[in-house]
């Protein structure tokens, strides 16, 4: 995967202005009424916004790609076991998430040699099983333009206190961001 230092900088700036409006929903005062599904979606897409902050950084993370892959295993499991439950509302999508990165991170030839640290920027790798990546980018595109869509009409609908507009303008960037890493695996 081969992102310009421009792009990945920018990139990096983006996804770390997309942890805050998840991280707010976390520490927010009203913390208690909300349900453990709705804090549950917060706290994956948090986690998913900051690996996907580590992988685009030129700089890397602070955590080895081997912890990232182990806090994706966990979040998929997570998520399939709220999917086989029943509850779908955004169990899916987070189990779709979390394999995809998952397998960004595991189907990277080449990203080993550069030492533990997760950083994918600037080297010029190829994912392997590409048949996959493209199965991923097509459906980050359409979910995109879907809760894109979706949050444009909230927006113009809800009070200041409802969170489901910015957590579906947030969905739809960060599916737009993982649907153009994989596009540059490819």
């Amino acid at each position: 995967m081969h992102i310009p230092a421009a792009l990945a900088w920018s990139l990096t700036v983006a996804f770390a202005l997309l942890a805050v409006p998840s991280l707010a929903r976390l520490v927010r005062l009203d913390a208690l009424t909300t349900t453990p599904d709705t804090r549950q979606m917060d706290l994956a897409e948090l986690l998913m916004v900051l690996a996907m902050l580590a992988m685009v950084s030129p700089l890397g993370g602070p955590i080895p790609a081997a912890g990232w892959q182990a806090i994706l295993v966990l979040t998929a499991g997570w998520f399939l076991v709220a999917a086989l439950r029943g509850r779908r509302c955004c169990a899916l999508h987070h189990l779709v998430s979390a394999a995809a990165m998952l397998y960004m991170i595991t189907a990277m030839p080449g990203h080993h040699d550069h030492g533990p640290w997760l950083s994918m920027a600037g080297q010029p790798v190829k994912l392997a099983w590409p048949v996959l990546a493209l199965a991923a980018i097509a459906y980050f595109a359409v979910d995109s333009v879907r809760a894109g869509l979706l949050g444009v009409r909230w927006a113009r609908t809800e009070s200041l206190r409802d969170h489901r507009a910015s957590r579906q303008v947030c969905r739809a960037l960060m599916g737009a961001g993982m649907a153009y890493m994989l596009i540059t695996g490819l």
